[in-house]
């Protein structure tokens, strides 16, 4: 069989019709008349808005350095995220708080809409629907983007005309949970719109947009619960909104049941998609492949040599300036079904990470390089040297700069092609994974739970068959029961400054170690107020100075290079030099849960009408207020 694929990075997006596109009238909304005639037309609008989408860079970065923003990975600079001073007020021309791409759909949207009314597109032409409901996913997802940013922002559906008035009536924010509930209408009606298959690999399908759905839906519920009575969720005084919003009530009638709405729309969502998709045989697989076996793989950016293509596995075969964290790794349980640390577990410890990672979720070991396994080391009696040279089987590059430097030594590999060819700069043609059926099996299980408090026989099914993937044990109530937490070296066991239970730990810890550098963890974090725990905090790597650092020459771990032993046996990626404005580890500033709106936005509305983010400053260039009582 033959797939037509969208390849849609920039300049391949509009390929197939550039000439004639380029000929018409500029791109602008005055030119609809002469463009607008049928669903190919439709198509191309489209193409271009699928930019949007995660990729990986043609440089270095993308989708598999995203979690370098969280307790997940680490690169060579700090994040100014998680530490005072340096996250400051910016102009709107650097700042996240852009319409852009929503006000192109709302345009096509309601074009798309007047034809089919006035009967010149037929309403059950699929090909029109299709990408129609291509047009509610993208501008869902653009939503989505702002909410988790900024919170409330405002939600207009119309072509603004330049009309100060009305901007300035239009640009108060709403609430967060009806910009949320905005979203999941959206999605509802790409549902009914989008094909069940796309018609071409890598457009939007209708269960990309169930997928979609399940996660925004996961996402507010959460933050809304976690959040709650604190000035990051509307209805109550501390929300800076209750000015402008003096008479807000929640739809759904009280705060805890929104929460359920969310909830039980994740529930649903999700469960179209993990019934209808299986998960795929070959878990690393996906991470590395040009297409897709099985179904899993609802969505993903695909390249294509001499059109698009990406840098990733150049960088990723030589220390990638993104490895895992020690709290990443030490999350993983040991196949058996137990956490390192549970008697009898068989966890060998970490002196030389090739044991370290013996026995364990072998998701682990298909995503990170395990270093240090030692051959040829018998001793001569006489002179007590070792008969051959020490040779070991991977070595870390600790000693590389910047974006080929193996920050921690825990190196990343899941999204390395092993194919030599792949591996050159700018050659690299792998397919981004956007959304997927496991991530919807994760979003079962924890929504079902946050709604229930227990687990039904769907939840424990997504949950089994997700671990038989992995190839680790299936007993889940072996796990929960020797889980304990205060154990645990994950920022996941908080929640509101509280410790979670075992069970809803062992669903965090399974979508940590499922969903691992592939850009959503910071997410988590954040909708589950486990960063208000982030103190004094800091990221480690391999216990270098045990038994490791016997691999390395000494000016490749010269005290320039690596943090020494003195700091700690891990390796700090923070404490390298006593100068870094992280030294001290990171610590969260809570006005960081939400982006400053940028203060160029006040001057276009009336006083009063637009609400600053908790802490943050109306003024250029301005820190947050540290001090702000966020709770």
């Amino acid at each position: 069989m033959k797939y037509k694929y969208i390849i849609i990075p920039a300049m391949a997006l509009l390929l197939h019709s550039c000439n004639d596109f380029l000929d018409r009238e500029p791109i602008d909304f005055g030119n609809e008349n002469s463009y607008f005639q049928n669903a190919e037309e439709l198509k191309y609008f489209v193409n271009d808005l699928y930019s949007m989408l995660p990729k990986n860079n043609d440089i270095w970065g993308g989708l598999y350095t995203e979690d370098i923003v969280s307790d997940n990975q680490c690169s060579s600079s700090p994040q100014n995220l998680f530490y005072k001073g340096d996250k400051k007020t910016v102009q709107v021309g650097q700042s996240g708080w852009n319409f852009s791409k929503i006000r192109s759909l709302n345009f096509f949207i309601n074009k798309v809409n007047s034809k089919i009314e006035s009967g010149e597109f037929s309403a059950g032409d699929p090909m029109i629907n299709h990408y129609l409901g291509e047009a509610h996913f993208l501008r869902a997802y653009d939503y989505y983007r702002l909410l988790r940013s900024f919170g409330d922002v405002p939600v207009f559906t119309d072509v603004l005309p330049d009309d100060q008035e009305v901007l300035s009536a239009t640009s108060v924010r709403t609430p967060r949970n009806e910009v949320a509930r905005f979203i999941l209408g959206d999605l509802d009606k790409a549902t009914t719109l989008l094909q069940e298959e796309a018609p071409e690999v890598g457009r939007i399908s209708r269960d990309a947009a169930y997928a979609m759905k399940s996660r925004v839906a996961l996402y507010e519920a959460t933050w809304e619960r976690y959040h709650a009575g604190t000035c990051f969720v509307p209805g109550n005084k501390k929300w800076p909104g209750s000015a402008i919003w003096t008479d807000f009530t929640f739809v759904a009638g009280s705060a805890e049941e929104e929460i359920n709405f969310f909830l039980d729309q994740a529930i649903a969502a999700a469960k179209v998609v993990a019934d209808g998709h299986e998960l795929n045989e070959d878990y690393q697989k996906m991470f590395y492949s040009t297409s897709f076996e099985g179904n899993e793989v609802l969505l993903a950016r695909y390249y294509m040599k001499g059109i698009a293509s990406h840098s990733c596995s150049a960088y990723l075969r030589s220390g990638g300036g993104c490895n895992l964290t020690r709290a990443a790794v030490n999350t993983f349980l040991m196949t058996n079904g137990l956490p390192i640390y549970a008697d009898q577990s068989g966890y060998q410890g970490d002196e030389v990470s090739y044991y370290e990672f013996q026995e364990r979720d072998p998701r682990l070991t298909e995503s990170v390089r395990p270093a240090g396994r030692l051959i040829n080391t018998t001793k001569d009696p006489v002179t007590g040297k070792n008969v051959n040279d020490t040779i070991y089987y991977y070595r870390p590059y600790i000693y590389n700069s910047g974006r080929e430097k193996a920050t921690t030594g825990y190196e990343l590999c899941k999204w390395l092609s092993p194919e030599p060819e792949q591996q050159k700069q700018y050659d690299c043609t792998t397919a981004v994974p956007i959304l997927r059926a496991g991530e919807c099996y994760l979003n079962y299980i924890e929504a079902y739970y946050e709604r229930y408090g227990n687990l039904d026989e769907s939840a424990i099914k997504y949950w089994k068959a997700l671990r038989r993937r992995a190839g680790i044990s299936e007993d889940i109530d072996k796990t929960i029961a020797a889980t304990d937490v205060n154990q645990e070296n994950d920022l996941a066991i908080y929640s509101h400054g509280q410790t979670i239970s075992a069970t809803l730990y062992s669903i965090r810890r399974e979508r940590r170690c499922e969903l691992i550098a592939e850009g959503l963890r910071l997410d988590d974090l954040k909708r589950w107020r486990s960063l208000d725990n982030m103190v004094e905090y800091q990221p480690e790597g391999i216990n270098l100075w045990d038994k490791m650092h016997e691999m390395y020459s000494k000016t490749q771990k010269d005290e320039s290079i690596v943090s020494q032993s003195h700091v700690s046996k891990y390796i700090r990626p923070l404490q390298i030099s006593s100068t870094s404005v992280a030294y001290g580890g990171y610590t969260f500033p809570k006005p960081h849960y939400l982006e400053p709106i940028p203060i160029s936005e006040f001057l276009l509305v009336e006083e009063g009408k637009l609400h600053q983010n908790p802490g943050w400053p109306m003024k250029m260039d301005g820190t947050a207020d540290y001090t702000y009582d966020c709770d």
